[in-house]
Order: structure tokens, then sequence, then C-alpha cells
């Protein structure tokens, strides 16, 4: 008897454990239609938008210094695998669970529990709840993944991971409550953001001003122009972004419709006049035109489109776009360099400054003929919309701010999260995870470091 018992035990704790974090209603079939093309469609865009974040990857990546590409692509590509696990244990919860005054979901959906094959009538009244959660994750992904642009070549891995965690769970999901969850006090305000000019950039922008500022500069900035060590990473980064960029904001519509469509064509739209005002800027005051530039371009052009895709008509979106590239591109270069701060990657200048453009730009040019769920904006008579929008940006602003330097302040404290000056100077790469991205370019005195020699000076708490 006790050897069956003890032959069957592994089977009977994984039953309890399916009941105690599985509910039958997650497995319940629902009368409520379930349209299986909007379905399919939000599927599909939810694995567009993952497929950001390794774009994002190679982006960054190609931008930094060859001693420190590993470290920011795995930075990049960690965030994947933490905020994962996040979000199904209580990330969907707090941003989209049942609102408590205003402010946050409550955990009634903790670890996904009564998230099932019901729709939602709130969010989406023809996919399933799951499907929705699925969509959602994929951009609580990659926020904070952009925010690794302000603090690349600079922090420990450790610390960045505690950081990420913290700042999904304290910044993130209860701003998405604010601006799309039922309830949340900016959706009930009428401020617009279709896909996250707000959320997702305006936060991580903002929050990776906050981390340069807060991290100092890097030991060698100064020093001479830090430039892109590998170009063609840049463009395929860009590439990427570009087409899963079509699931985040034309999925957005979380229908395959004719507004997914309109969003569809906007963000491309938008995408190619923002490359070509960052290029006319660039030759206006460099002289010429680069295909890094090019490419920041375009990546401006998706930024400052995303909260305003399914509000504006085409013809506008050239006009936000062609804007938003020269704005961007001033704030990517003039104005990082009058104030001072190192900003590796352009973070606050691509995503804080862009999200912010697009945004402002929301309540100027959004049309109820293009969705009538929407709003009129300033130059449909509507003035009232652009101080709305104001409003959803300053809280934004002010919250992101705030919030990430308390965080970046608590996690410096406990655990340290600046690397030591002689790790910067040697790389992340070697000095943090013992690996190159071009071992065979290696000189002797990198080679020991690279074979795991003595790390008595490098990389303790990587």
């Amino acid at each position: 008897m006790k050897t069956r018992l003890g032959s069957k035990w592994p089977w009977i704790l994984s039953a309890c454990l399916g009941i105690i974090l599985f509910p039958s209603t997650s497995f319940a079939a629902t009368t409520t239609p379930i349209n299986s093309g909007d379905t399919a469609w939000i599927l599909a865009s939810s694995a567009l938008v993952l497929l950001m974040t390794p774009g994002l990857a190679f982006f960054y990546g190609g931008l930094v210094r060859t001693k420190n590409v590993i470290t920011t692509m795995l930075q990049v590509v960690s965030v994947i695998l933490v905020v994962s696990l996040q979000w199904v244990v209580i990330g969907y919860s707090l941003a989209f669970g049942p609102d408590v005054h205003h402010i946050i979901g409550n955990l009634s959906w903790f670890m996904m529990r009564g998230v099932g094959a019901a729709p939602d009538s709130d969010y989406a009244s023809t996919i399933p709840n799951m499907v929705f959660s699925i969509f959602q994750m994929m951009f609580a992904i990659i926020t904070p993944a952009l925010i690794v642009g302000g603090l690349a070549e600079r922090v420990k891995f450790a610390s960045f991971v505690v950081f990420i965690v913290l700042w999904a769970t304290i910044i993130y999901d209860p701003l998405a409550h604010w601006v799309w969850g039922a309830g949340g006090w900016l959706h009930t305000l009428g401020v617009l953001d279709f896909a996250g000019g707000t959320v997702v950039h305006i936060s991580s922008g903002v929050a990776g001003l906050v981390a340069a500022l807060y991290l100092g500069r890097r030991a060698e900035h100064g020093s001479g122009e830090i430039k892109a060590h590998n170009v063609p990473f840049v463009l395929l980064g860009t590439a990427l972004l570009w087409f899963g960029w079509f699931g985040f904001n034309a999925g957005s519509a979380l229908a395959a419709n004719y507004l997914s469509a309109e969003a569809f064509l906007a963000t491309n739209t938008a995408t190619a006049a923002a490359a070509v005002g960052w290029m006319i800027a660039e030759k206006l005051r460099t002289g010429h035109v680069t295909l890094v530039g090019a490419c920041a371009g375009a990546v401006a052009g998706l930024v400052a489109i995303t909260p305003a895709a399914g509000f504006v008509s085409p013809g506008w979106s050239i006009v936000l776009g062609l804007l938003g590239g020269a704005i961007c591109y001033l704030a990517s270069t003039f104005m990082k360099s009058k104030l001072g701060y190192d900003d590796a990657l352009d973070a606050f200048g691509g995503h804080g400054i862009g999200g912010t453009w697009g945004a402002l730009a929301t309540g100027i040019f959004a049309s109820t003929t293009v969705n009538s769920a929407g709003a009129n904006g300033l130059i449909h008579g509507n003035a009232h919309q652009v101080m709305l929008q104001l409003t959803g940006i300053v809280a934004t602003w002010l919250f992101s701010g705030i919030g990430t330097f308390i965080l970046l302040w608590v996690v410096d404290k406990l655990i340290d999260i600046r690397v030591t000056k002689e790790e910067e100077i040697m790389g992340l790469d070697l000095a943090l995870h013992r690996e190159s991205a071009y071992p065979e370019t290696l000189t002797a005195s990198e080679l020991p470091k690279y074979f795991g020699a003595s790390g008595q000076t490098f990389g303790h708490d990587s």
C-alpha cells in the first residue's frame, strides 16, 4: 500500500496544483460567439509584436561598441524571459483586472485564474480573454526592453533584471490600467492612445532618461564620437521592428477589420515619412545622410504613429511622421549635446520625445471619421482633446520619471547597479559574461578573460 501511494503521489500533487492554479472556468466552453478570424489575427499580431524584441536586440546591439554587444542583446532578451513570467503571475491582473479606485487592477486574475475562453466585453468582445492577455503580454515585454537604450554599457546584469521586474510591476502595470484598463482614470477621462504612445514609449523613454542621469556618463563618454559598431545589425533590427510594428498597431484594433487596415497603412506611411524627415534634418545639419540615421528616423516614425494609428487619416500620418522624424533627430543630437546627458542609444530622444509628439499629435489630427470610438482633434474643432492628451503626457512623464528614480535608488542601495570603471573600460561582454561577439578579434590582453582566467577584479556579480 505504501509503495502504491509512493508511486502515485506525483500525480496526486499535480492534480491538486491544477485545481489551485487553474480553476474550471479557465477551460469551460463559452456560449459567447468567438470570431475565428479576429482570434487568428490577434494571435498572429502577438507573434509579430514578440518579434519586435529580438529586433530591438539587433538594433541596440548594432549601435553599441564591439565590447558590449553580448551584454546589450542579453539584457533585451532577458526581458522576454522575466516579464513573460511576471505577466502570467501578476502583471495581467494588475493591468487589466477589475478596477480598484481607477488606479490599478485587483488580483482576481492572479496566475490567470478565470482568464479563459470567454471574451471580456470591456476589452474585446470577439476574442477569448486569454488571447487578449497574450497580445497585451507582448506590449509588457517590449516596453521595459526599450529602457536598455538609456543605461547601455554601464549596468550589472543581475541588478538590471531585478530593476526590470520591479519596473514592470510598479510602473508599467498601473500605467497600462490608467490608459487602457476598464475604469482607469486616464481612460475614463478620454485620453486617446491607440497602441501605446504613453503606456509604452513615453514611459520607457522617460525611464531611459532618468536611468542615464542617475547612472551618469560612461567612463569613455566625451573622449571621441562613439559610433555604431555594426550598421547591418542596425538595419536588420529596424526591419524586424518595422515588420513587427504592424502587429503592434494594426493588431490594436483587436479585430480583423477595416480599422486594422487603416492603422496598418498609417503606420507604414508615418514610418516612411519620419525616415525622410530625419534624413532631411541630418542633411541640413551635417551635410550628409547616413543609413543609421534613416533607420533611427524610421523607428522614430513607428513610435510617433503608435498612439495615433487608429485615429488619423493617411494624409495626416504623413505630416505626423515628417515632423516626428525631424523632432526626434534634433532631440537625439542637438538637445542631447547641449544638455550633456549620456542617453547611449537615444531611448529618450527616440521614444520619450517621439511618444510625446505622437500623443500630442493624436489630439491635433484625430478624426471620428477614421474611428467613431475615438474623438475629433484640434483641426476638426475639438481643442479640448489636446488638453486631455497633455494631461496623459504629463501624468506619464511624472509617474514614470519619479517611479523610475525611486526604483533605481532602491536597487542601487540593495545590490549596486553600476559596474566598476575597470569593467566598463574592458567591456561588459568579457568582464561580466566571459563571452565575445567577435572572439577572433580579441587582443592578447583580452584572451585570458575570454577563457575564464583570473576573475578577481572583474565581474563578481554579473
